[in-house]
C-alpha cells in the first residue's frame, strides 16, 4: 500500500466477527494454499515473501507493501486464477510487478501468463523509452506463443498487469474483465476498461463474429465467451483480440493504494465499495483478505483473486 506515513487502523463493528471467521477459516485456507501450490497455483512472488512484502531497501519498497488473497469458487471447476506479486531491481530502477490472470476453460493459459508475460514485457527493447508500446507488443507476442505452443481451440485467460516504476509511475494494461482500481484521497478511480461484448459489438461484427444473449445469460461472443478480449481462445480468435488497453498513472502524495482483482470480486462490489472496505486498513495482506471475505459475504461464487498494493 502506497503510504509513506502509517496511520492507526480505525476499529469497525465487523472486526470481532471477522477475527472469529478468520480463525475458523485458517485450517481450510492452509489446506487450500497447500493444494494450490501442489497444483501449481502458488503466486509468483519474491523468494522471501509470505503473503505480504515489506522491504528495507532504498527507494520504492521503503514505502510500498503488497498483499494478496485467493479463494477457489463454487462453480464446480478447478481453481483457474493465477497471480504475480513481487518487486525486482533492474539496474538503478526498482519495479513492482503485479498481475491477475483469470483463466477459463482450463488453467493452462493463465499459468503460462504467470511465468512469461512480465518476462516478455521487460525483454522488449523499448521498455524504458516507450513502456506502453512495449507492453502492448509483449501482450500480442505472448498471445501468439500461447496459440502456437500452449492451447488449441479451447482455453483462455484475462489479464490485468501493473508495473510500478520507482514509486513514480504506474503502467497498467488489461484484456478481459479483470480490473485495476486506484484510490486517491479516498476516491476510487477505475484505471482499466472491462472488455464486454456489447461494448465492442461493432468491432466483433466487423471481424465476422456475433454477440449473442440467451435468456438468463450474459452477452457472449458467438454465444460462448463473455468478454471481447482475451489471451488464447483460438476458436474465437478471428472475432476477438488480445490487444490491451494501456494506461499510465502518476503516483503522488494523494495515492493511497491500488486494487487488482478478478471479476469474482467486481461482480458483487462497486469500485467505491471496494475502496471503502479497506481504506482504514494499513496492512496490505489484511486488506486483500477483507475484500475477498466481503465478496464471499455478498454471495460471489466465482474464483476470487485480489492484490492490494
Amino acid at each position: 500500500m502506497m503510504k509513506v506515513e502509517v496511520h492507526k487502523r480505525k476499529h469497525h463493528p465487523k472486526d470481532k466477527f471477522k477475527a472469529e471467521m478468520k480463525k475458523k477459516k485458517a485450517i481450510l485456507e492452509d489446506e487450500l494454499s497447500t493444494k494450490f501450490e501442489e497444483d501449481g497455483f502458488a503466486p509468483e512472488l519474491s523468494t522471501e515473501e509470505k503473503g505480504e512484502e515489506k522491504k528495507s531497501l532504498s527507494g520504492m519498497s521503503k514505502y510500498v507493501t503488497h498483499g494478496y488473497h485467493l479463494v477457489q469458487g463454487k462453480q464446480g471447476h478447478a481453481m483457474e486464477d493465477y497471480i504475480v506479486a513481487k518487486t525486482r531491481q533492474v539496474d538503478d530502477s526498482e519495479l513492482g510487478l503485479y498481475a491477475i490472470f483469470d483463466g477459463h476453460s482450463g488453467r493452462d493459459v493463465a499459468k503460462y501468463l504467470q511465468k512469461h508475460l512480465f518476462e516478455n514485457i521487460l525483454s522488449e527493447p523499448d521498455f524504458w523509452t516507450d513502456t506502453k508500446a512495449a507492453v502492448k507488443r509483449a501482450y500480442e507476442n505472448t498471445d501468439d506463443e500461447i496459440l502456437n505452443e500452449v492451447v488449441g481451440a479451447r482455453g483462455g485467460s484475462t489479464a490485468v498487469t501493473a508495473l510500478l516504476i520507482d514509486m513514480k509511475k504506474l503502467v497498467v494494461a488489461n484484456v478481459g474483465d479483470s480490473r485495476a482500481v486506484i484510490c486517491n484521497g479516498g476516491v476510487a478511480k477505475q484505471i482499466t476498461v472491462d472488455h464486454e461484448p456489447l461494448k465492442e459489438k461493432d468491432e466483433i461484427e466487423s471481424r465476422g463474429g456475433r454477440v449473442i444473449k440467451r435468456p438468463g445469460n450474459v452477452p457472449r461472443v458467438d454465444g460462448q465467451l463473455a468478454m471481447a478480449r482475451a489471451f488464447g481462445d483460438g476458436r474465437l480468435k478471428e472475432h476477438i483480440t488480445s490487444e490491451p488497453d494501456t494506461f499510465v498513472e502518476e503516483i503522488d502524495e494523494d495515492t493511497e493504494f491500488v486494487i487488482l482483482a478478478s471479476d469474482g470480486l467486481w461482480k458483487v462490489m462497486s469500485n467505491q465499495e471496494a475502496v471503502d472496505c479497506i481504506k482504514d486498513i494499513d496492512d496490505a495482506k489484511e486488506a486483500a483478505e477483507s475484500l475477498v471475505e466481503e465478496a464471499l459475504d455478498r454471495g460471489s461464487k466465482d474464483d476470487i483473486s485480489c492484490i492490494v498494493t
